[in-house]
């Protein structure tokens, strides 16, 4: 089968891999229909992942059909839409028996840790796939990346009102916002890029938009929070300066939450820091039952995946489309591959 492989970075090769076996007893084998490109996929093509090694095939975001089970499975069926819960965890480590399997001690990410979803069939446990009667494949492949926002949502423990604001307009940020709308924050969008503010205020409906190139940030969020700063900050862009300095945003008394992953150490002014007592939390991928709850509210309505792809190419395309969309010139929201019959 027709299967994308990134050897190195920069290097995205198209080759020929075996069709996978029959799924073993707690196993789904599942054809992919769609599949979602991600930050992480773009940092791994620069090189900038950490925990990836190579060559790798990427692809965690993932809308696709079971075609077979495996004899102890009762939660799928054959012919079942559903999205891919892409985090493997072991189940008896201490983060996993406290409720935290997103944060498991061996923890292996479809298309970080070990192979993905470029291809059109592969083996997944059976307890990961999250069925809808409802969605696209299209909606299916985007619930991973809102299962991030709602996680990082819930992580701050948001409150009606408070002013919130998010650092990256990217699929992780706007993720964010969205949750965080939903919420009753009010939500102010921070990048410097001027088209996807505008796609933040016109699109997601956020309260206000802040452009890092136009001045201090600081300064433009005092202006917009009556002088007080945002009580919660969120920073999505994976970029090390700009999650270094995001640790003058918050409020006195308020809370920073790194969403973003980068392959660098994250510094801060201590007596800066200490004289406000920040709270600050780290937020990684989402849990079981965020799935679960994403999916219901696609499915009633309450979340529209209507703007969010903006690009689109097959998978025999991707290798020669896969460059473009790293440029923030080519105005990727998320790209969607489209994975054809073999």
């Amino acid at each position: 089968m027709l299967t994308l492989l990134l050897e190195t970075p920069g290097k995205l090769i198209a080759t020929e891999t075996p069709q996978p076996d029959s799924p073993g007893p707690k196993e789904a084998l599942v054809r992919i229909h769609r599949i979602g490109v991600c930050g992480t996929d773009l940092h791994a093509y620069a090189g900038r992942q950490p925990f990836f090694t190579y060559p790798r095939i990427l692809g965690h975001e993932l809308g696709v059909e079971v075609v077979a089970i495996g004899s102890e499975v009762t939660t799928v069926a054959v012919g079942d839409r559903c999205a891919v819960e892409p985090y493997l965890n072991c189940g008896h480590c201490i983060a996993c028996t406290r409720g935290k399997p997103n944060c498991c001690h061996t923890l292996q990410v479809l298309g970080v840790h070990t192979d993905g979803g470029h291809r059109s069939h592969m083996l997944v446990p059976a307890a990961k796939l999250h069925r809808s009667t409802k969605l696209t494949y299209d909606q299916l492949a985007l619930v991973e990346t809102l299962g991030i926002g709602a996680h990082a949502v819930g992580r701050a423990k948001l409150e009606a009102g408070e002013y919130v604001a998010v650092i990256g307009a990217g699929p992780i940020g706007l993720a964010i916002m969205q949750f965080a709308r939903a919420a009753g924050a009010r939500v102010i969008a921070v990048d410097v890029s001027a088209s996807r503010l505008t796609f933040c205020r016109d699109r997601i409906g956020v309260d206000a938009v802040v452009d890092a190139r136009q001045g201090d940030v600081a300064e433009q969020l005092g202006k917009l929070t009556d002088g007080n700063l945002p009580t919660a900050v969120f920073e999505a862009t994976g970029n090390v300066q700009s999650m270094n300095t995001s640790f003058n945003f918050p409020a006195p008394g308020g809370r920073l939450i790194l969403v973003g992953l980068v392959q660098a150490d994250v510094t801060f002014h201590d007596p800066h820091f200490h004289k406000r007592e920040l709270t600050v939390l780290s937020s990684r991928n989402a849990l079981p039952s965020e799935f679960t709850a994403i999916i219901q509210l696609i499915e009633n309505g309450k979340i529209d995946t209507g703007p969010w792809i903006t690009h689109r190419a097959k998978l025999g395309e991707v290798t020669a489309q896969f460059e473009s969309w790293t440029k923030p010139a080519t105005g990727v929201i998320k790209a969607m591959i489209e994975v054809p019959a073999d």
